[in-house]
């Protein structure tokens, strides 16, 4: 590393190696799942054994069976739903786990007269107690979309479970009831009412009490998830955006992914000098950076031994997308992580582009068809387009994005024609109709981003479906041929994953085990664009920049992989709102930014 990045000792690079898995919580997690499949199995299953002792409380008044199966089911399920708590060392989890495990043990003895019940609940619950220390990870992110899914979860569950429950007792079962009849008074049992099943003796009451419990621990698990203290998802402040753009103006020209720090659905963490910063989003546990820390190279190791303070503190997954490959070494010298090449960064120098010559014939070819059709093209700053025709922009924007979701994280702004985002460029496709549409003439757009002073990386692309094809290539080489007018040098265009593989397996003389990969490269490519962006990209001519995925350990990749998805929008656990409601909250966000410039400026004047 050539950066003057100054180095650190062994033992400071050991301190910054942050979250690594530990064993007493990994182990300590699994047990809970193994003692709540035990206490399920207590309290839906019939009696394993008889015992004298069992016999004697049959008889006696105020038998309390049905109440210990109802509590050994609860004290199961609810270590079940803990278990990923406790593996990630969360303080709440083990307090909820020290309360339920003696439940489980007292349900163990007076249902099943188990011992061997009570042993193992003891077993967990010392090194609960004697390794609490290691339980301190804070609370993560909250949305109250999780109470949703967990009703919906644990309903589907506990109807599953409750069929098991009903069945599981066919020698007391009075008459011979459908699966219907099943159904039915599972779902009866769930509210707390009686179903259409019978059964001999105080079977009736375990069922009812089992089935009841389940209800009971649906509606609080729910209930909880609802109405619990707020901890919300971190959001830039408007004093964290602005030092953010303060590291951006001196600093934004080292990379291009810089500007896209400006999310707001980032956190973000400061170096101690504050001249250095990395931006974030927790998605699914992940604590996922993407790019090259903002600021001073110098400053970096500060604002990354934060990260991984703030990672450590929440018991969450580091990992870095989209890294450049001096922020690579930076990260995996600093602490301890690994690098993993994830694709490549298409760069197309201004001064270097042309459209003459056999390489760029079909987009020479292209662009002219196009613009005999009738098309026509502009290029400007955001700060240049007047009010309606911005407005008509983002909504042409979004009306032809294509998906319920916003797609995009690590090279996406997330927002056109922001007040405070007047330097980005953008380049607009018109053609004169007979009968204009509901957007005028509009028929694409083009959004960069700043990069520096003298760059630009591209955030969006969107079209007309009906306009005919080819807006893309029309716009990208309008912006690059307008570039010099505004001082720009250099153009960013899309992130082609795994580039270098899809190049080199097509290529003659690839081994077998480089086409297997390609081939299923272009598979999966059906869903994820990851050929057609690579094409795309190669249509004119670019420089490859590599960037790298930055983890701690390969059994980390597929979670990461997985919260990567979520953040980039191609996979969505949420709800979505419906169009309507999203562009109302839309234009209200809006609305509250330009209040909040408006206000800036007033008290500057």
């Amino acid at each position: 590393m050539s950066g003057g990045v100054p180095g650190r000792s062994s033992r400071a690079r050991r301190i910054l190696r942050g979250p690594r898995p530990e064993a007493v919580p990994a182990l300590v997690g699994r047990a809970a799942a193994l003692v709540g499949v035990l206490d399920i199995a207590a309290g839906v299953f019939p009696r394993f054994r008889h015992s004298r002792m069992h016999a004697i409380a049959e008889v006696l008044p105020g038998s309390f069976g049905p109440f210990a199966a109802a509590l050994s089911l609860s004290s199961g399920v609810l270590l079940l739903l803990l278990a990923h708590g406790l593996k990630r060392r969360k303080r709440r989890a083990w307090r909820a786990a020290v309360a339920l495990l003696p439940a489980g043990a007292v349900a163990q003895v007076a249902y099943r007269h188990s011992i061997l019940g009570v042993l193992i609940a003891v077993a967990l619950l010392v090194p609960l107690l004697l390794h609490r220390s290691e339980f301190a990870a804070l609370p993560d992110p909250r949305s109250r979309w999780r109470a949703l899914a967990n009703f919906v979860l644990m309903s589907a569950g506990s109807l599953l479970l409750g069929l098991v429950i009903v069945s599981v007792h066919p020698h007391r079962t009075i008459g011979d009831p459908s699966l219907a009849d099943r159904l039915t008074h599972v779902i009866y049992g769930l509210f707390g009412f009686e179903g259409p099943v019978d059964y001999q003796g105080n079977t009736s009451w375990t069922v009812a009490f089992s089935l009841g419990a389940l209800g009971w621990i649906t509606a609080a698990t729910t209930i909880y998830l609802a109405f619990r203290p707020e901890h919300p998802a971190a959001r830039l402040t408007e004093e964290d955006e602005s030092r953010l753009r303060a590291l951006l103006e001196k600093h934004g020209r080292r990379d291009s992914l810089g500007h896209f720090a400006l999310r707001r659905d980032k956190a973000v963490v400061f170096s101690p000098s504050g001249k250095a910063a990395v931006t974030y989003r927790v998605v699914s546990g992940v604590m996922l950076a993407s790019g090259d820390p903002i600021g001073d190279v110098e400053a970096w190791p500060g604002a990354i031994e934060r990260f991984m303070d703030e990672a450590k503190a929440h018991s969450w997954t580091p990992a870095v997308m989209g890294c450049s490959e001096t922020g690579g070494e930076v990260w995996t010298r600093e602490t301890g992580l690994d690098a993993l090449e994830l694709g490549d960064e298409a760069v197309v120098d201004v001064a270097d582009f042309s459209l003459a010559g056999r390489a760029m014939r079909n987009v020479r070819q292209m662009v002219k068809r196009i613009e005999r059709a009738g098309y026509e093209t502009r290029v400007r700053r955001i700060r240049d387009l007047g009010d309606t025709e911005l407005e008509r922009i983002r909504r042409a924007a979004e009306d032809w994005r294509g998906t319920d979701t916003e797609r995009g994280f690590s090279m996406a702004l997330g927002r056109i024609g922001d007040p405070v985002d007047g330097d980005c460029l953008i380049a607009t496709a018109h053609k004169s109709d007979e009968q204009p549409g509901e957007y005028g003439d509009l028929k694409a757009v083009l959004h960069f981003v700043p990069w520096g002073n003298d760059g630009v990386s591209l955030d969006l692309m969107r079209r007309d479906r009906s306009a005919d094809p080819g807006m893309n290539e029309l716009l990208i080489v309008a912006a690059l041929q307008s570039a010099p007018k505004f001082g720009i040098s250099r153009v960013s265009l899309n992130f082609a994953m795994f580039r270098s593989a899809l190049a080199r397996g097509e290529k003659i003389g690839a081994g077998p085990v480089l086409r297997a990969w390609r081939g299923l490269l272009v598979f999966l490519s059906r869903w994820f664009q990851i050929e057609s962006l690579y094409k795309f990209n190669a249509k004119f001519q670019p420089r490859w920049e590599p960037r790298f995925v930055v983890y701690r350990h390969s059994a980390d990749l597929p979670r990461i992989g997985f919260a990567a998805m979520q953040a980039e929008g191609f996979v969505d656990l949420a709800v979505p709102l419906p169009r309507f409601l999203r562009r109302r909250r839309a234009a209200a966000a809006e609305r509250t930014c330009a209040h909040a410039v408006a206000d800036r400026e007033v008290h500057a004047a």
